[in-house]
C-alpha cells in the first residue's frame, strides 16, 4: 500500500519544524511509519541546493534564479526520496512542498503563477500531498518568534511587508484547495497548536483506513 504523503506550510516562526515532530509521533501511534524531509533539501544534493537559496550573499539572487533553484531541489527530492519512500508503504512527513513556492516566490516575490504551474508539471505532475497543514499567524507575531533564533537567512531577513504577502497566499491555497489543507491556529499556546495538528493527523488518518 503507497504510504501517505503530509506537508506543513507557513511562513518562518510559526513552528513548523516542532509540530513536524508531533506528525510523526501520532502517525507512528497509529502504526505507520513515517520518513521526515524537508525543503528546500532532504537529500545530499538538494540540500547543496538549499545552501545556495538560503545563504545571505553580497550578490543579489533574481526570483527566476529562486524559483529554478527550489524547483532543482525539489525534483531532486521528490525523485530520489519521496516517491521511492511512498511507493514502499511508508509515509513522508515534509517540512514545505510546492504550496511554498507559490507562498513565497509567487506571492512574496512576484514570480508568474503560470511559472510555477509549468515547472510542478514537469517536476512532479502526479504527486500531491494528502493533507496539509497550515500553520497560520500574525507575520509581526511569528517573524518576532523566528528572530530570535540564530542567525537569520535570506527569507528570515525578509520585510514584514514581504511575509504579509507570502501569508496571504498560503491563505488563498487553502481556499482554493480545502479538501487537502487544514490551518492551525498558531498564534495560540505551543499546547493548543499540538493539539490542533494531532487532531487533524487523526481525522486523516482515520479516513485513509477507511
Amino acid at each position: 500500500m503507497r504510504g501517505r504523503f503530509i506537508t506543513l506550510e507557513g511562513i518562518e516562526g510559526v513552528g513548523k519544524t516542532t509540530q513536524v515532530v508531533n506528525v510523526s509521533a501520532t502517525l507512528e501511534r497509529l502504526g505507520r511509519s513515517c520518513c521526515l524531509t524537508r525543503e528546500p533539501g532532504g537529500t545530499p544534493l538538494a540540500e547543496a541546493i538549499r545552501e545556495l537559496v538560503l545563504a545571505p550573499r553580497a550578490e543579489s539572487v533574481p526570483g527566476s534564479a529562486e524559483l529554478l533553484l527550489m524547483f532543482a531541489a525539489r525534483a531532486v527530492h521528490v525523485d530520489n526520496l519521496i516517491l521511492p519512500t511512498l511507493a514502499a508503504g511508508t509515509d513522508v512527513i515534509c517540512d514545505r512542498f510546492t504550496d511554498a513556492t507559490y507562498a513565497y516566490q509567487g506571492g512574496g516575490r512576484g514570480v508568474s503563477p503560470s511559472n510555477i504551474e509549468w515547472l510542478e508539471t514537469l517536476t512532479h505532475e502526479q504527486l500531491q500531498p494528502d493533507l496539509t497543514l497550515l500553520l497560520d499567524a500574525p507575520p509581526a507575531l511569528a517573524l518576532g518568534r523566528a528572530r530570535k533564533r540564530s542567525d537569520a537567512d535570506r527569507f528570515e531577513a525578509e520585510t514584514l511587508a514581504f511575509f504579509t504577502r507570502v501569508r496571504a497566499a498560503y491563505l488563498a491555497r487553502a481556499q482554493g484547495a480545502p479538501q487537502r489543507f487544514v490551518i492551525i491556529d498558531a498564534a495560540a499556546s505551543l499546547e493548543h497548536v499540538t493539539s490542533q495538528v494531532c487532531a487533524a493527523v487523526e481525522q486523516a488518518a482515520h479516513r485513509w483506513r477507511a
